[in-house]
């Protein structure tokens, strides 16, 4: 979902989207890192401003798609969150405990623990319920989140937030600070139906909403409180817009929006034209999870038969993002536009235990064959595409001047 300020948060900014992921701006892959990469980590890319997002995303996908991740995987994930419970995108000394200097976010502190819910070991759920307690300790007084703790409220933020604490079996409607709760923060970002309907990333400075895609399609499925893990279909749902039904209204913005070429375009500036992938599959979800399958299958269809190039280029956290698009539309991520999505996002990072014997044979014959990684290339030549949205949804792009 979201993501922002200082040198380093603001390349942040262009990472971590909705959701954003969340549901996060979009950037390409770096050809290279800056720092040395962990062997339990997704993705080749450099990780500074993504590694716990990115990470964080392929296990909530490798659980919905029944895949067991591997533990250095797990590992490495429960590495990175400070002793408060807190996660920054991530630390390059996770033995080095956390201190002023390391800038944790609520972003991928949400993410982390949707991640570690649905992990075996109790232990785990513990990690995500201690990340969600953190989470509840930097709550602003109007019921949401910011990227930082204090930052102003945003519907990305907002969002990812309410699904962490959906995962760990908390009712967002319960979580409050001066009687105001999460869900009557994204009601203030609601814009009315006479006004187009869909919801803000935040005021501008003269408190006027403006709708955008990717605020409002991680803000319906905020507003529904689910989480990345738990967003399925309904068909019982509908999609006119509604005041008195924010989600509805929300898709109904989505719908219409979609409506021309079925999916969502950059926000980030010169680049009005060109399609916004992450936010177009976070879009998906939204749309799912309001009018169900029939909803979202075009901007569903569009993404089978052009996300390809997209994938590739951004690598773990798109794959995943993808999964959960097809996974939340009823679609099947392992015959996805001719793609095996699971098998691409396995292929990432350490082989899962469920991996087979062949495929891990194979992918340790890739890596020895020049030990240079074909994602890497392909993420060289793609440099210029544009990337995640839910994922490293520049929360910057939705802001409002």
């Amino acid at each position: 979902m979201n993501v922002r300020r200082s040198a380093a948060v603001l390349a942040a900014t262009v990472v971590i989207g909705t959701a954003t992921p969340a549901m996060a701006a979009d950037s390409s892959p770096s050809p290279s890192p800056s720092v040395a990469l962990p062997s339990g980590l997704y993705g080749d890319s450099d990780p500074t401003y993504d590694g716990v997002w990115r990470q964080s995303l392929a296990l909530i996908a490798q659980h919905r798609t029944k895949v067991k991740p591997a533990d250095k995987a797990v590992d490495w994930l429960l590495g990175q969150q400070c002793k408060n419970g807190a996660f920054a995108a991530f630390r390059a000394e996770p033995a080095k405990a956390c201190d002023a200097e390391v800038m944790v976010d609520t972003n991928s502190t949400a993410v982390a623990a949707q991640a570690l819910s649905v992990l075996d070991d109790d232990r785990h759920m513990d990690r995500a319920v201690k990340a969600a307690d953190w989470l509840k300790s930097v709550q602003n007084k109007d019921g949401g989140w910011g990227y930082t703790p204090g930052s102003p409220t945003d519907a990305n933020s907002t969002s990812l937030v309410v699904g962490a604490l959906a995962a760990v079996g908390q009712d967002p409607g319960t979580v409050v600070t001066g009687g105001k709760s999460p869900l009557d923060a994204l009601g203030k970002l609601d814009i009315p139906c006479a006004d187009g309907g869909g919801f803000a990333y935040q005021p501008d400075k003269k408190g006027k909403l403006t709708a955008n895609g990717d605020a409002t399609a991680a803000a319906v499925v905020g507003v529904l409180g689910l989480s990345m893990v738990s967003a399925q279909a309904d068909d019982k749902a509908g999609t006119g817009c509604d005041d008195a039904a924010p989600a509805a209204n929300g898709a109904s913005y989505l719908a219409a929006t979609l409506k021309k070429d079925g999916h969502l375009k950059s926000a980030l500036a010169g680049s009005e034209d060109q399609p916004d992938y992450g936010n177009t599959a976070d879009a998906v979800v939204a749309l799912a999870v309001t009018g169900g399958k029939k909803a979202a299958q075009k901007p569903l269809t569009w993404l089978e038969q052009n996300s390809a190039d997209w994938a590739k280029a951004n690598g773990p956290a798109a794959y995943a993002q993808l999964v959960l698009a097809a996974e939340a539309a009823g679609a099947d991520p392992r015959a996805f536009g001719g793609t095996d999505l699971v098998k691409q996002l396995n292929a990432t990072g350490p082989a899962p235990k469920t991996e087979t014997k062949a495929a891990a044979e194979e992918k340790k014959k890739d890596d020895e064959d020049g030990g240079v990684s074909v994602w890497w290339i392909i993420g060289v030549g793609l440099v210029g595409g544009i990337g995640v949205g839910f994922l490293i949804s520049g929360r910057n792009k939705g802001r409002q001047a």
